[in-house]
């Protein structure tokens, strides 16, 4: 969900183009498969395209290259952590609620054991702090003049 909200906040931005983000579990038990149907259907309701995403695993050659590494929950924020060689790899490692001022705890919620609400609940919150992190990018993706 976060990746394609992201996405899409680039691309309606006219960045979209500047801007790499790939989805990455720290586990290998989704590798290749398609989002949980439930993910795809709250994405759909929002005007999100889920369909084409597939899972793939975080591995440590992940912080080359990459800016930032955003983390949904403590857990895989540890696990992140673990698996980084530097400093600098560490320093890289965010929580995605830690970009929300308003929200009410660092992390984003699994809603798999959990109903469609669950899922719609999870999606808001990734949007509003997907926002609140695309607002921080958004200046480093526009275009100097």
């Amino acid at each position: 969900m976060a990746e394609i909200v992201l996405r899409h906040l680039a691309t309606a931005s006219g960045v979209g183009d500047r801007l790499v983000s790939s989805s990455a579990g720290t586990g290998d038990w989704h590798v290749g498969e398609r989002a949980d149907r439930r993910t795809i259907a709250a994405l759909q309701r929002r005007g999100y395209d889920g369909s084409r995403h597939r899972a793939r695993q975080f591995s440590t050659g992940g912080f080359v290259g990459n800016d930032l590494v955003v983390a949904l929950d403590r857990t895989h924020e540890r696990i992140l952590r673990t698996w980084a060689r530097t400093e600098e790899d560490r320093d890289k490692i965010a929580l995605l609620m830690s970009f929300d001022p308003d929200a009410t705890g660092p992390d984003v919620p699994d809603p798999y054991y959990d109903d469609d609400d669950a899922f719609d609940h999870v999606l808001g919150m990734i949007e509003r702090s997907g926002r609140a992190l695309f607002r921080q990018l958004e200046p480093a993706l526009r275009p100097r003049s």
